[in-house]
């Protein structure tokens, strides 16, 4: 018999790739948490990203960790950035990549809300780089 994966019966392999935090009162801003942090300072976490941003005003990079953006549900955009101050481009993010080391992004959504899958060094560096005019998706 095949059987529907819920978190109840799936327990004892692992567990759903979800958001599963709190939710806030704003009901426009993006939910983020994280899935699986192995303890290890070296490792690697698996976070769930609930977007609800249409417009940024800021990239980030993380200048020691690859990180994977890997779609799963709605419509995004992913801006990317090999240098800061250099030209922006626009991808649809209608499958999984990873960015290499470094490289500046940042996620829109064009439908009301978009659900991406994050892989990311555990002890992530974030560094930020605001915008002198904000990106409409």
């Amino acid at each position: 018999m095949i059987k529907k994966i819920t978190a109840e019966n799936f327990k004892k392999y692992g567990r759903i790739i979800e958001y599963s935090g709190k939710h806030p009162e704003d009901k426009n801003a993006n939910l983020f948490c994280i899935v699986l942090r192995e303890n290890k300072k070296s490792g690697w976490r698996i976070a769930y990203l609930v977007l609800r941003d249409r417009i940024i005003g800021m990239l980030e990079q993380h200048p020691g960790s690859f990180e994977s953006f890997e779609p799963v549900h709605g419509r995004c955009l992913i801006y990317l950035s090999g240098k800061r101050n250099a030209e922006i481009e626009c991808f649809y993010l209608d499958r999984p990549v990873i960015l290499k080391k470094g490289i500046w992004h940042g996620v829109v959504t064009l439908t009301p809300e978009s659900e991406i899958k994050i892989t990311e060094n555990a002890d992530v560096k974030r560094m930020l780089w605001k915008l002198k005019t904000p990106i409409n998706g």
